[in-house]
């Protein structure tokens, strides 16, 4: 895989379209800190501009001063900063859920988690057999070897329900595990999983970090505002980065007996894993908005600007709720030199290629926002028709589902 895709990523950095700092301006500006250049940003994912929020970026650095620490240096098994379990309490309630835990990171939150769904603590005690989406992001995948050690572990083509299905048939009970909002665009079937839950008594476990707050009326993601509740058969991961606008993972829990294994076997959770104060201050300050009528405002920002986007780029996610667009180009060198055009015309976007998708299938990624300028996005567009041709805004779209090279999302 190094070997196939590091001329690719050699060119990219070599033309500036990776490992950029920068400092940030308004309306998603960026200043390129080597050059000077002033760029529109789509590569950043937070989606509601709640991460330039005043009152979130105000709680931020008051939360530190507080709890007078910036990091509450001790396992959580023994001691916890009560903001953080004011925060917890916030999110359960904000979401609807018997419980929420928080960590660093998402991948903080799957690594505590999986491990414990494989070992039968989430399942009553039966270790299930683990099925993958393969699209599944790399913070999820990455752990298979060590969910191996405990259970059988298998990966089934993207979405394919009727795989899914025929595995539900013939075990005594499966788990899967996938993305809520696909990072690479696209989304889980999550009202089909639910009847395979109610059929078969499927657990399923969703990461919808990007789903989680640009989505449901007070903002609790594309997949807890397709249920009804969360029950003991259902973990929803999710980022209160990104769209939240803050910093750090959570686990959205529909079981306590869930939720006491997490807190008491989960790695991530103990050995000083705790956020830092500054991203719990941040994180509870985002909670009161998404309570407020602000959410709403925030919302109907971004998907203007989605719609704005799908009339300008049409992909083959148009229409969809979700703020990731993929223009597909094809060619890795192809799909490089537009990103390295756009830029030098003040945008910038991420170029996509192998292992992130399946060779022959480069792409550019573009993450849309409430704060994008209307104006920007148009400009975009006439960008890419200009470099691209009519054909090719009329033909893109994103990775083709089931080939051999695809691997999973690294985004």
């Amino acid at each position: 895989m190094a070997e196939i895709s590091r001329p690719h990523f050699n060119a990219a950095y070599e033309k500036g379209l990776m490992g950029v700092s920068c400092r940030v301006g308004d309306y998603r500006r960026i200043e390129i800190a080597t050059t000077g250049q002033q760029v529109v940003d789509y590569t950043r994912c937070g989606y509601l501009n709640l991460d330039s929020h005043p009152r979130v970026l105000a709680a931020a650095r008051a939360a530190a001063d507080e709890i007078k620490s910036v990091h509450f240096s001790v396992a959580r098994t023994r001691l916890s900063a009560e903001p953080l379990a004011r925060l917890e309490s916030t999110l359960s309630n904000l979401f609807q859920v018997n419980g929420v835990v928080v960590f660093p990171t998402v991948a903080a939150a799957n690594m505590g988690a999986l491990p414990l769904l494989a070992a039968g603590l989430f399942t009553g005690g039966v270790k299930p057999l683990i099925v993958f989406d393969r699209f599944a992001h790399v913070t999820l995948q990455y752990h298979i070897p060590v969910l191996r050690e405990e259970t059988d572990v298998i990966v089934i083509e993207h979405n394919d329900l009727e795989h899914l299905e025929r595995l539900c048939q013939s075990h005594p009970l499966v788990a899967y595990v996938g993305d809520g909002a696909y990072s690479m665009g696209g989304a889980a079937p999550v009202r089909e999983l639910r009847s395979l839950q109610d059929k078969y008594g499927l657990f399923v476990y969703l990461d919808d970090a990007h789903g989680i707050s640009v989505v449901g009326k007070r903002g609790e993601g594309f997949v807890r505002s397709q249920l009804s509740g969360l029950d003991h058969r259902t973990v929803v991961a999710a980022s209160l980065g990104k769209g939240y606008g803050a910093a750090g993972g959570m686990l959205m829990l529909g079981s306590h007996d869930i939720e006491n294994a997490v807190r008491r076997y989960a790695p991530t959770y103990g050995f000083s894993c705790a956020p830092s104060m500054a991203s719990v201050g941040a994180a509870l300050a985002s909670a009161e908005i998404h309570m407020s009528e602000e959410l709403g405002m925030l919302q109907r920002s971004l998907h203007q600007n989605l719609a704005l986007f799908d009339h300008e780029i049409p992909t083959e996610t148009i229409g969809s709720q979700l703020p990731i667009r993929i223009y597909r180009i094809g060619n890795e060198e192809r799909a490089i030199a537009t990103g390295e055009y756009l830029l030098e015309r003040g945008h910038y976007v991420s170029v996509v290629f192998f292992p992130t998708v399946p060779r022959g299938e480069a792409a550019l990624r573009m993450a849309v926002t409430a704060a994008h300028d209307p104006d920007d996005i148009r400009e975009l567009s006439a960008l890419l028709r200009a470099r691209e041709g009519e054909e090719a805004v009329e033909t893109n779209g994103v990775a083709v589902v089931g080939s051999d090279e695809a691997a999973p999302a690294l985004v």
